[in-house]
């Protein structure tokens, strides 16, 4: 894969199923917070807590809910950009669409039709 456009509905395939997208945006959100909050608290310690809070969820969900092995070994930037664009349109109420478009069912299923190798 070439551009971030290509690699996007593949990576909505790798996370078909709600639970899966659930950890990751509660280990997003909480990167967030770690972020937003180390500057005022002065605990810079939670900059190492940073990767464990992100990764910590998403492979949790890739390994008990997906069975699958996480986009990041293969993908890490885009993934990790991928994550934070997942969150965004989760928070915007355009997740659905994105996961229609990439041929992903309401049943946490990918059309096979549709579905893209990575």
């Amino acid at each position: 894969m070439q551009r971030f456009r290509d690699f996007w509905p593949y990576y909505l395939q790798e996370h078909a199923r709600a639970g899966t997208r659930a950890l990751h945006y509660a280990g997003t959100s909480l990167v967030i917070g770690l972020l937003a909050t180390a500057p005022f608290v002065g605990q810079w310690w939670m900059a190492v807590a940073l990767p464990v809070a992100g990764y910590g969820f998403a492979w949790a969900g890739h390994g008990l809910i997906e069975r699958n092995r996480p986009a990041t070994f293969r993908y890490p930037l885009w993934s990790l950009r991928a994550d934070f664009v997942m969150w965004q349109r989760f928070l915007t109420g355009k997740i659905g669409r994105d996961l229609a478009r990439a041929g992903v069912r309401a049943d946490g299923t990918v059309d096979p039709a549709r579905r893209i190798a990575g």
